[in-house]
This record gives structure tokens, C-alpha cells and sequence, in this order.
């Protein structure tokens, strides 16, 4: 395989979360020759044990779709957008970069349940589980990081609601409220681009379906609003309120991995073009496009 033929999830695949550890470490030590990665590596060994039920008062993730996988994958995204701004002249610093990592990093942790908690699963918390990950981000960073500090990353995080315009958001700074945008585009790419985004949105379905979320009657409605979702939500979001930052990607791409497009468009615009196939020989029928996923036939994912 040359390198023009690889895939997004040829270079670093999410599932291991030590790969998207170095990996971040790498882009940031690549910025920043004489960074202090300490604080990063210990709060994402801490995040790590949290979702793994490894940290104390609180139980395991039993959230499917918002798992440590896709946390993950946002942190990776991030990383990856922090260094295509860098390489194309954002005047970021490394405390700037270092809050907008720690907010992808706890921007999910709001699902997982506290040890008392036991009636169903953490996708109960979805309605507000962003200020439920800001209580603990604060709780884990007080005395660590400044209040100002904290702050900051309270409101990239809550870019990642995604009902609420970031211009309604009171940035401390210019810088900060670009970094917010480059938390909120990194949660949209990585979940829309993962290799098995179509699979897991019935796992989605069974999130919404507990939190009481209106809009989906099935897990097959959820399918076939996926593609206006991306045309009519995520897109304008992408474009508009987060200003297009994920045009940063290609300059990551180009400078780190010599690969001259962006892979993160390149693998969502597989993901619905496949959407499209399959539905349209599905007859609107979930379990025939259950039999056409990917995993289902044992063939390769897309991405």
C-alpha cells in the first residue's frame, strides 16, 4: 500500500488509546520542543481509568456510542487541528493547546455514572451531560490549573453541545473561542468519520432512545435522517458557527503524513455515500440494512 492509498484509521486507530496518547504527545513535542506533557498524560491515564471503572466513587462507562473509544478519537482530532492551525500560522501556545486537549479529553465524562447511581445506564445523563462533565473537570483540575484556566476549558466544552450556538458562549479570549471551535469540530469529525459510524448509530438510537430524546420514532428513522443530519446540522455548524476550522486538517495531512488530502472529509463522505447504497436497497427495512453493514458481511470498513 503506498501512502496516497491509506485510509484515515491506517495511521492511528482509536481503539488504542495508547497509540492516541503518543501520538498526541508526538504533534505537541513537534509545536513545542521543550513541552511539559505531564499534566496531559496523567489526566488522560486518569479519564482512561474513569471510563474502565478504575477510578474511585464512580462506575464503569456503559454508554456504547460515547465510550472511551470516541474520546479518543476527539483528542486525536483535536491534536490533529492544532498542529494543521500551527503549520498554517494560529499564533496558539502551548497552555492555549494544552486546554483545548483537556477539553476533549473530560468533554464526555458527564455519562459515566457515580457509584450510587445504578438505575439504567449513563445515557440517561445525556440531556446536560456537558455541565455534568464540566463539574468534574473542575473538581479534577482545582488546585492544578487556574480558575481562569478552568474556565476556559468549561467553555470549549461546552461547544460540544450541540444545540447551542458557540456566539452564545462568553470566551475569555478571541484565542479561546477559537479553541472551542476546534473542540466542537473535532467531536462532529471523529464521530461522522468513524470507520463504523453507520453500525454505531443504532447504538446511538438506544442512547436517545433512554434519554427520551424526541426527533427518531426507530432506530431505522435515526438511519435515514443520518444524511440530512450531516447536510442540514453538522455541516452549517462545521462551516458557520465553528468558521470552517476544519479546513486545518489538510495542512496536518500535507506536513505530518505526507498525504495530500483530508482524510477525516474523505472517510465522511464514504460513510454517506455507503449510507446511501444501503438504503436504497434496503427496502426501509432495519433488519435487511443491518444485513448490509459492513461488519455484517465481514468486509473491510471504509475508512
Amino acid at each position: 500500500m503506498t501512502i496516497s492509498d491509506m485510509k484515515l484509521y491506517d495511521f492511528v486507530d482509536p481503539v488504542d488509546a495508547e497509540c492516541v496518547r503518543r501520538e498526541t504527545e508526538d504533534l505537541m513535542r513537534a509545536l513545542f520542543p521543550d513541552c511539559d506533557a505531564t499534566l496531559f498524560r496523567t489526566a488522560f491515564a486518569d479519564v482512561e481509568d474513569l471510563f474502565a471503572g478504575r477510578y474511585p466513587g464512580y462506575r464503569a462507562s456503559n454508554t456504547r456510542y460515547h465510550n472511551f473509544e470516541h474520546t479518543c478519537s476527539v483528542v486525536l482530532a483535536s491534536a490533529r487541528l492544532l498542529y494543521g492551525a500551527m503549520v498554517q500560522g494560529e499564533p496558539l501556545t502551548e497552555a492555549d493547546c494544552l486546554k483545548g486537549l483537556l477539553a476533549s479529553l473530560f468533554h464526555d465524562v458527564g455519562l459515566i455514572q457515580d457509584v450510587d447511581d445504578t438505575r439504567g445506564t449513563g445515557a440517561k445523563h445525556t440531556v446536560g451531560h456537558e455541565e455534568r462533565s464540566i463539574l468534574f473537570m473542575r473538581g479534577y483540575l482545582d488546585n492544578v490549573l487556574s480558575e481562569q484556566d478552568i474556565e476556559d476549558i468549561a467553555d470549549c466544552i461546552r461547544c460540544t453541545i450541540l444545540a447551542m450556538p458557540p456566539s452564545r458562549i462568553a470566551f475569555r479570549t478571541e484565542t479561546m473561542r477559537l479553541m472551542g471551535y476546534f473542540t466542537g469540530t473535532a467531536d462532529l469529525l471523529a464521530q461522522i468519520a468513524d470507520r463504523y459510524y453507520l453500525e454505531k448509530l443504532l447504538l446511538l438510537f438506544e442512547e436517545f432512545k433512554e434519554a427520551r430524546l424526541p426527533g427518531y420514532d426507530s432506530a431505522f428513522d435515526l438511519v435515514i435522517k443520518t444524511r440530512s443530519f450531516y447536510k442540514d446540522v453538522a455541516r452549517p455548524r462545521l462551516d458557520r458557527e465553528f468558521k470552517g476550522v476544519d479546513r486545518h486538517m489538510l495542512a496536518y495531512f500535507r506536513s505530518w503524513r505526507n498525504v495530500d488530502k483530508d482524510l477525516y472529509r474523505e472517510a465522511i463522505d464514504r460513510n454517506l455515500a455507503y449510507l446511501d447504497k444501503i438504503l436504497a436497497e434496503c427496502n426501509a427495512n432495519l433488519d435487511e440494512f443491518v444485513a448490509r453493514l459492513r461488519r455484517s458481511n465481514n468486509q473491510e470498513p471504509l475508512c
